[in-house]
């Protein structure tokens, strides 16, 4: 019987980490806390149809990234976007246009991770709370105390803080994985009946509780018949108003877009928040991915590189390599 390698999270590194394990012809199986996959590449569903509370879209610059994104984009579950970009500071908004090629998910970014996940086995709505080594194999025990296993190697693909928690059984990774540190970010959605009168599709924003705002609509096979906006707020206004009621997140987020936009804003018909614990990580590392080759462990993310879709998949890819060369 073959013993699978069990793989901690269903985002892009996670994903990752696992196409590559399974092409090279290992077993695997995956676990997420979640209903789905996707991590902060996944989409909310809602009344104003899919939508992109996380990953905006993404950008592709290493040659292997980019070869896949081709790939994506062939298969249908890719498109460019290029939105009307403008940038706002001290209230004054002006267009950005710029040459950067942004790609997003089609008809929602879910759908990339979706793809990858194809028919690969996966245990969703189930948290991982301890990873353990027996004489010869790992196990897994969930918040529930129920255990999996066994299995030959583990990959954590989730957020610093989470994979912390899951690496009591390799101490020296854990000591680096506990130093890194991760920004929460609040997303709020807001749709109306009647379009906003203004050009703009996307905007950097500076001086704000705001620090990103886009169109929905604008992404390609987007649902049309509500003009539904998504902003982020910055890393620090995030952090000082953690534990903000979602109601008032929303109200102080929709007066600060109010402000900044320019045009007439109808009351939003439709509203919903989303706090994101860990959306990014305070600094950028090069570690690729983290390891204990002896003991069979390997630690993956956007966080072990530059924070970018980009980086999470470089990332899964490192740690499948690091597993499959000690293997040989």
């Amino acid at each position: 019987m073959t013993v699978p390698i069990a793989i901690i999270g269903t985002g892009i590194a996670g994903l990752s980490a696992a196409q590559a394990l399974h092409a090279a012809g290992h077993a695997v199986h995956l676990f997420d806390k979640s209903r789905g996959s996707g991590g902060r590449m996944s989409s909310k569903r809602s009344e104003a149809g899919a939508l992109d509370m996380g990953a905006q879209y993404f950008t592709a610059r290493d040659r292997r990234f980019v070869n896949v994104v081709n790939q994506w984009r062939a298969n249908g579950f890719v498109a460019e976007w290029a939105p009307q970009l403008y940038n706002a500071h001290n209230g004054q908004l002006s267009p950005s246009p710029d040459e950067q090629v942004r790609w997003v998910g089609k008809p929602r970014m879910s759908a990339i991770t979706r793809a990858m996940l194809g028919d690969l086995p996966v245990t969703f709505s189930c948290r991982i709370s301890e990873v353990f080594r027996g004489e010869e194999h790992w196990h897994l025990i969930d918040s529930e105390g129920k255990s999996h296993g066994p299995f030959s190697h583990v990959v954590v693909a989730t957020p610093a803080p989470q994979a912390t928690t899951l690496l009591a059984a390799a101490p020296k990774l854990a000591g680096v994985v506990s130093g890194v540190k991760m920004e929460p970010t609040w997303a709020v959605a807001l749709a109306f009946d009647i379009p906003l009168q203004t050009p703009l599709e996307g905007c950097f924003v500076r001086d704000s509780p705001i620090d990103w705002l886009a169109r929905n609509r604008s992404k390609p096979e987007r649902n049309e018949s509500v003009d539904t906006w998504v902003l982020h707020a910055t890393s620090q206004w995030s952090r000082e108003h953690l534990d903000m009621s979602r109601e008032e997140v929303i109200e102080h987020l929709h007066g600060a877009f109010a402000e900044l936009i320019g045009c007439a804003m109808p009351a939003p018909a439709f509203s919903l928040a989303h706090r994101w614990l860990y959306a990014r990580p305070a600094g950028a590392h090069e570690w690729g991915a983290l390891s204990d080759a002896d003991l069979g462990i390997y630690v993956c993310g956007d966080w072990c590189l530059s924070g970018r879709v980009e980086g999470a998949w470089l990332s899964g890819q490192e740690a499948a390599r690091r597993l499959l060369e000690h293997l040989q």
